[in-house]
């Protein structure tokens, strides 16, 4: 469905046309290598943050005209669709649009864009132009992150896939804060081109299975649409290798047990925004992946690897779980806690229930609230020590200094444990119940995970904000307006979607049920009614 006015392109080159910007304001102007901070470094510093700032919210503007744009009551089709030859020797098209799930996920890519800006204000050392460098950086990223969640072309897809690295890459090793930066931002980048060059076997054997046209020979000059390529009768071993190929690349992105390993190096190196960006959105690639290509294109392949993946799916969010709450470095606790929350996503998807698939779809944007808010204000924290120390020990009754900080970090840390009242609750809650009618036993095993999240959630907040003020920390400042503006728009989500989460189920429902639709599936029937007789077999899909 396309509404005439190219929304998801628009939303794809205007942070480009920022990036662009936000490089070239005040260049030349920042701070000499061992130098002085010059009062024209000040103001080139100040005009480039300035100039980012103002494109991320001309971005966020535009995606309320999308939003606009989109009718919910078919969240279930692409819509703001637009295609275009590209290489069409090749099939390749510039496609792209987006369900109900799809917008969710762009518009978590647009809108903390800002709150990282904003929270960046001061970082990079005082190097004004690193500074300008980085601020550059993330918005090149964001159009990437817009560009993914949008294409409907698997060439196209695989190309943004890959491209994602380069800024992703500069992030974790230029602009990192961990003295082990560099090994973090190469481990990332070997991990993600593994698994790309694996896919892009599993492409090119997908492109392979594209019938040729009799009269021409050729394949059509969009053989690569999502369209084309769902429902091909594919040879049940070769779809198997495919999925194989597909889901590797995805399961290392998410990231999923045993492939997870780059992402706490990732989350103890780089900056807090620039962990935000990459756990809380770009690793949503890997499940989005998951829900769009890899059930409709090989629903056979999925439903064979259905028991498999949701033993690894069990598993993550144990391992995680566990494995956070004896970390000594916050970031790198804040990165674990991904780990368990992607197994519940990954759980959701692969079980073949409208209930769960859709409330996987909402949690990959709750979990991207709920982490960012947790990553940025644990920054706020990290800043405030004069060493600007990552390790829990050397923080203590932080609370009584800086009531605001302690405040919001409870609320984000909260809601990553799945608090009722706050945004993780409510999707949780569905993949457990969807999980349930096909899963029992998988459900059983995992729900341990909820306590685990308690107590890693909050020993870490009884190690740093209560007790005495450790001695580094006695003139500590509370959060002041820029931060405040972060942590407050980051926690009010958190509570509007874990109160009213009704007009984002719209967004999240349709798509559920396709999904399980296009993997041959119905929703398992309940097994005993109000009566306590067996009910009667049902093929509708469960209500949410």
């Amino acid at each position: 469905m396309s509404t005439g006015f190219p929304w998801l392109t628009v939303l794809i080159v205007w942070p480009l046309v920022a990036a662009a910007a936000t490089a070239l304001t005040g260049a030349g102007r920042g701070r000499p290598a061992g130098g002085p901070v010059t009062g024209r470094g000040r103001f080139g510093a100040g005009a480039a943050r300035t100039v980012a700032l103002v494109g991320a919210l001309v971005e966020v503007a535009l995606l309320v005209g999308a939003f606009a744009a989109f009718d919910t009551g078919a969240a279930g089709e692409h819509q703001l669709t637009e295609t275009h030859a590209w290489i069409p020797a090749l099939g390749a098209s510039y496609a792209v649009g987006v369900d109900g799930v799809g917008l969710l996920l762009v518009a978590l890519s647009v809108a903390l864009v800002p709150l990282v800006i904003l929270a960046a204000w001061r970082e990079q050392g005082g190097d004004h132009a690193k500074l300008r460098r980085y601020l550059a950086t993330v918005l090149v990223l964001e159009a990437f992150m817009v560009a993914v969640f949008a294409a409907r072309d698997v060439f196209l897809f695989y190309v943004l896939f890959e491209a994602m690295l380069i800024p992703a890459y500069f992030l974790i090793g230029g602009f990192g804060q961990g003295a082990q930066r560099r090994y973090a931002a190469v481990k990332f980048l070997l991990f993600s081109l593994a698994g790309g060059l694996v896919m892009l076997v599993g492409v090119v054997a997908l492109y392979l299975q594209v019938p040729v046209d009799a009269a021409t020979g050729l394949r059509p000059a969009d053989a690569f649409l999502t369209s084309n390529l769902t429902g091909l009768a594919l040879d049940p071993t070769a779809e198997k290798l495919m999925f194989a190929a597909f889901f590797l690349a995805f399961a290392i992105k998410a990231p999923m047990f045993p492939v997870h390993t780059w992402l706490p190096d990732v989350a103890g190196n780089a900056t807090p925004g620039t962990s935000t960006l990459l756990i809380c959105v770009l690793d949503k690639v890997g499940t989005f992946g998951m829900l769009t290509l890899c059930l409709p294109l090989f629903p056979g392949a999925s439903r064979w690897a259905a028991p498999f993946v949701v033993v690894l799916a069990v598993v993550s969010i144990l391992y995680g779980a566990i494995l956070a709450i004896g970390q000594k470095d916050l970031l790198r606790l804040v990165g674990y806690t991904s780990v368990s929350h992607f197994g519940f996503i990954i759980l959701g998807i692969f079980t073949f229930t409208s209930l769960g698939t859709a409330g996987s779809g909402l949690m990959m944007l709750n979990h991207g609230i709920s982490t960012g808010a947790l990553f940025l204000i644990a920054g706020f924290a990290i800043a405030r020590h004069p060493r600007r120390s990552q390790e829990i020990a050397d923080f203590g009754g932080l609370r009584a200094v800086a009531p605001v900080l302690g405040g919001t970090f409870l609320v984000a840390g909260l809601s990553a444990a799945a608090l009722p009242g706050l945004a993780t609750f409510v999707s949780e809650v569905m993949v457990f119940l969807g999980s349930f009618a096909r899963w029992p036993v998988a459900v059983l095993v995992a729900v341990p995970a909820v306590v685990l999240a308690a107590v890693y959630v909050l020993l870490t907040y009884q190690r740093m904000f209560t007790g005495p003020v450790a001695g580094e920390l006695a003139g500590a400042r509370d959060l002041d307006g820029r931060e405040k503006t972060v942590a407050g728009v980051l926690v009010a989500a958190l509570v509007v979607l874990g109160v009213a989460p009704g007009p984002v189920l719209d967004y999240v429902r349709a798509p559920g049920e396709v999904a399980v639709e296009l993997v041959d599936e119905t929703d398992p029937p309940p097994v005993i009614d109000t009566l306590g007789e067996p009910a009667a077999a049902t093929t509708e899909g469960s209500a949410l």
